[in-house]
């Protein structure tokens, strides 16, 4: 790969293509309507071009969750498995990358198949600097903690291509100064970062949100800490939590599968605890120390 161009693209179906080639039409509905879902892990290359990806297996298969969600077909995983392989093998520029996942349910006006292709670029400065820490801003999501649990047509749990919402959050926490956001309910409850996963330590452990009725995406990263945590003898639990609750815990952390774990520095500007050995910790259970 020449590592003058920025990204990666294959494409199910057709395997690796230039970056120029055209992947969707005018009238693909995961462009149009959001009718799409993706599914994003870290990729790690070495000095010698070889590649390890985080996950894979679970993201694939949170990935066709997401697409039964959508009421797409059961994707063939071997074939995205194949693809994976292919782009991993051209994908050689050393460091740390994003992987992602894309599949749409096709076109709108002419008929034709679902779409899937996938995505390897380079992790940003950003992403790797915000692992030191980050100030957050508590965003309302407009709904209550259990407004999901008889409305399957808002797809939770399912990583929608509609993240304009997601992305106007972080925007607007930028503009105020914040590096992300948590979202809560109208009922107070704290859920999720746009695009992470919280967890909390109290004295009794770890605690993150549930997910089910709150809408809350499933968190790879964080059940990966969690079940680490129980196999080092550390509580885990899942339920829902206020700010205060937060800001009085002995920490907070936002974790994601590229960014990896985020200690919360401030909440609305209110200082958060901070413990540096379970930052650690979390660090080493994700997978992003050794």
């Amino acid at each position: 790969m020449n590592s003058s161009v920025p990204y990666l693209l294959a494409i199910l179906g057709e395997g690796v293509v230039p970056p120029s080639t055209m992947v969707c039409h005018a009238d693909d509905l995961g462009l149009v309507r959001g009718d799409g879902v993706f599914d994003t892990t870290r990729i790690v290359t070495a000095q010698d071009g070889t590649s390890r990806i985080d996950h894979l297996d679970e993201h694939l298969s949170r990935f066709a969750r997401s697409i039964a969600g959508v009421d797409g077909p059961t994707p063939d995983l071997d074939s995205w498995h194949h693809l994976i392989e292919e782009a991993a093998r051209n994908w050689r520029i050393p460091g740390e990358a994003a992987l992602k996942l894309v599949y749409t349910n096709g076109r709108q006006v002419v008929p034709g198949p679902p779409r899937g292709f996938l995505i390897i670029s380079s992790l940003s400065k950003t992403a790797i600097e915000e692992r030191e820490g980050i100030d957050v801003l508590c965003l309302s999501r407009g709904v209550t903690s259990e407004a999901f649990a008889d409305a399957p047509w808002l797809l939770g749990g399912v990583k929608t291509l509609s993240y304009a919402v997601n992305v106007a959050a972080l925007r607007y926490a930028r503009s105020q100064g914040a590096d992300d956001a948590i979202f809560t309910s109208t009922d107070g409850y704290l859920l999720e970062g746009p695009t992470s996963g919280l967890i909390i330590e109290a004295a009794d452990g770890l605690w993150t949100t549930p997910t089910g009725a709150t809408g809350i995406l499933s968190s790879i990263t964080v059940g990966t800490v969690f079940k680490a945590a129980d196999e080092d003898g550390v509580k885990t639990a899942t339920r829902l939590m206020k700010r205060g609750e937060v800001l009085r815990a002995q920490g907070a952390w936002l974790l994601s599968s590229v960014r990896g774990v985020a200690p919360v520095l401030s909440i609305d500007g209110h200082p958060t605890p901070q413990d540096e050995d379970m930052t650690h910790r979390l660090r080493t259970w994700a997978g992003f120390e050794s």
